[in-house]
């Protein structure tokens, strides 16, 4: 049997539940593959070039940060670089958290498409399943006397594929989201240390600007 008559079967038996359930199935694959060519073009997780010159940047070497954060592909480069330039401008941390918090929103969007799906799908299956129950018990009770135990089971396994591809669909979906979820929160650690690590002078720093500054005048008794 080829796959497209299988479908056409599956369609059969399980009703308008189950047309339902694969359009959900198709909508969710689209959102997945855009999610991972996102990610792809934003350098999610490689934050390599941009690591350098954070570090860079902490010992002090703020040249050398600049060089390097040229060089980075990441999404986040401009936040970092906007957020060097006004190291030194009282009250920049919130304006910039806010712009990486815009920024990790995109990287989020489409998320709550995926968690509707992953609820949703298990409850459509039940919802078929219980509609097919009631068609089979009407059948069965049309049946009259003469019951045959075939039909009521026929018509019970016929109720359950809507349960099987509700959990088919939900399954993976909630997978996919809860991945993609860890890798958003993994970009929004690294965003705020990134922030802070620019916004807030580190050791090395402090004790460079504490060199740099000339020694008190001696008190003259």
């Amino acid at each position: 049997m080829s796959p497209l008559s299988a479908l056409r079967e599956i369609f059969a038996l399980g009703g308008p539940v189950v047309a339902i359930l694969i359009a959900m199935s198709v909508l969710t694959l689209a959102v997945t593959i855009y999610k991972l060519w996102q990610f792809a073009i934003c350098g999610v997780g490689r934050h390599k070039v941009l690591s350098e010159a954070l570090a860079a940047w902490d010992s002090g070497n703020r040249s050398a940060a600049l060089a390097r954060l040229a060089d980075s592909n990441s999404y986040l480069a401009p936040i970092v670089s906007a957020a060097m330039d006004a190291s030194d401008v009282p009250g920049a941390d919130d304006r910039l958290d806010a712009e990486a918090g815009l920024v990790l929103a995109g990287l989020e969007r489409g998320f709550r498409l995926l968690d509707t799906v992953a609820q949703l799908a298990p409850l459509l299956g039940l919802f078929g399943t219980v509609l097919g129950m009631i068609s089979a018990f009407q059948s069965l009770q049309a049946a009259g006397s003469s019951v045959d135990p075939s039909l009521l089971a026929g018509g019970i396994w016929v109720a359950l594929i809507t349960t099987a591809v509700g959990l088919a669909v939900a399954m993976p979906t909630s997978m996919v989201l809860s991945w993609l979820e860890s890798r958003t929160a993994r970009e929004r650690v690294f965003a705020d240390k990134a922030l802070r690590t620019i916004l807030i002078p580190g050791p090395s720093i402090q004790s460079a600007a504490g060199a740099a500054q000339p020694p008190a005048a001696p008190e003259h008794a």
